[in-house]
């Protein structure tokens, strides 16, 4: 069993500068209509858990400089950044239309991102993708290369950049790299579908430390290793690789969220403000109860599934019409493939067919938005829902999940989760539930909206107990826990 790290490592272990390489920048500059150019923060689990530590230890941030001023702004494509109150350097890369298409679109969202979520139906391997993305990778390990003190450890993050730590290995025999594997990793029959799975392991192979979130995702990495590569030594009790005389210790190291920061954002909330921003004055009875569902249009997610459960509930208990209402939050995303253009489509003739079968003149069942909400509000949502639906095909954590019960800080909650998240791991208290049985989904539903009070209350603070306790606070420390190194 692959160990996972202790929770209880010290902030001493996080070097006092270092490099963090990741597709996505902490901060754009983007030129709006009239000409000005603001900046914009990026959200997310990532940039939530790094961007502190980059403020209080500094180095530099390589990443895609994505924002149509970014290199306007940049001095040989540097920014200091936060703008407000400068702490450490963003090295931005600037990538052509073709590479964006290639890297991004093509390899890392149509090869990585379906076969990780063992849904290889949807890979398309077209061999210019390779290309670029051994070409974008190139650049990134390039970019590094100029901006990386010695010594200074480089952190590379997630699916973009397979390639890049050896590409950077062969630059810098001796520098200390580390790579976290953000979303699921797949079994070796399912790994095998992908036509250069050798030199993606290669790739990541030229790390000292390669971090997953759950002991089965590093576990099912070891197992491909040891099925490509018949001269590398595993040890899985330590999460060990030894090949060509170097080492890689592969570790469990799951990612959670500030706790107290989305616990802050929920008490500012207004509930009743929220529910009517969201929902509309006409829609915010506070009798009617409230489910809600958050996540990116990402046919990973689940959501066509969850809609006929819902559909399902409705017909089974007629008497549960009027009585709650589902809020889905969609985000637009990777709108520049085919396949999410698709699937948004898909999801939206889903709702609006519940809501035409089940709907009444004072009682909407399904209240879609995919309008852009801040921090505060989506906590002053979770807050407000009763019930929390999180039914992934496959996620690698789903912060989300975590979120949700620590925002509910007047006491009533209750998680569905599906069983193939990551945070189902992690997570004790939810009613979890096959993500593919939109029967079981629709029971679990209807278990979670009639919980008793006391189990309800037990579930609540277990699952408070267990989001707290991954703390993204600690996620970095334990990555870079000296004990844990090779």
């Amino acid at each position: 069993m692959v160990p996972e790290l202790s929770v209880s490592a010290q902030d001493g272990a996080v070097p006092d500068s270092l490099v963090i390489v990741s597709n996505r920048e902490p901060y754009s500059h983007e030129r709006g209509d009239d000409g000005e150019i603001r900046v914009q923060s990026a959200a997310g689990g990532l940039t939530s858990a790094l961007d502190p530590v980059m403020q209080s230890r500094g180095g530099t941030w390589v990443a895609w400089g994505s924002g149509d001023a970014d290199m306007a702004v940049a001095h040989e494509g540097i920014v200091k950044v936060p703008p407000s109150d400068p702490a450490y350097d963003l090295k931005r890369v600037p990538l052509s239309d073709a590479a964006v298409q290639g890297y991004y679109y093509g390899y890392a969202n149509q090869v990585l991102w379906p076969l990780c979520h063992e849904d290889t139906g949807r890979m398309w391997a077209e061999p210019a993708y390779w290309e670029q993305y051994r070409a974008v990778n190139e650049q990134f390990a390039e970019a590094v290369d100029t901006v990386a003190d010695a010594g200074q450890p480089v952190w590379f993050q997630d699916y973009h950049l397979a390639l890049a730590p050896k590409l950077l290995r062969e630059r810098r025999p001796e520098a200390r790299l580390l790579q976290f594997w953000h979303i699921p990793w797949p079994a070796p029959s399912v790994f095998q579908h992908c036509p250069h799975s050798d030199a993606l392991l290669d790739g990541l192979l030229a790390c000292d430390v390669i971090g997953f979130h759950t002991a089965g995702y590093a576990e099912q990495f070891l197992h491909c290793v040891d099925s490509a590569f018949s001269a590398a030594t595993i040890d899985t009790d330590t999460g060990t690789v030894t090949r060509n005389d170097e080492r890689t210790r592969v570790v469990a190291n799951p990612l959670g969220i500030d706790a107290e920061g989305v616990r802050d954002r929920a008490r500012a909330a207004g509930v009743g403000s929220v529910r009517d921003t969201v929902l509309g004055g006409s829609r915010s009875d506070t009798s009617i109860r409230l489910a809600l569902g958050v996540e990116r249009l990402d046919y990973s997610k689940g959501i066509p599934e969850r809609i006929e459960a819902l559909a399902h509930l409705w017909d089974r208990r007629p008497d549960l019409r009027g009585e709650f209402t589902y809020v889905q939050k969609a985000s637009r995303t990777r709108e520049g493939i085919a396949a999410y253009r698709r699937y948004r489509a898909d999801v939206v003739d889903a709702v609006e067919r519940v809501n035409d079968r089940f709907g009444t003149d004072d009682w909407q069942p399904i209240v879609y938005t995919e309008a852009t909400l801040d921090n505060e509000t989506l906590a002053g949502l979770y807050r407000a829902a009763e019930v929390m639906v999180v039914t992934p095909h496959r996620d690698g954590m789903n912060l989300v999940a975590h979120e949700y019960p620590v925002a509910c800080v007047d006491g009533d909650g209750a998680l569905v989760l599906s069983e193939l998240a990551g945070a189902a791991t992690h997570l004790d208290g939810a009613l979890t539930v096959n993500p593919h049985d939109i029967g079981a989904i629709a029971d679990t539903i209807e278990r979670a909206l009639e919980l008793e009070e006391a189990d309800r209350a037990d579930r609540l603070a277990r699952l408070q107990q267990s989001a707290e306790a991954l703390d993204s606070s600690q996620w970095v420390a334990r990555q870079f826990s000296p004990g844990q190194s090779p």
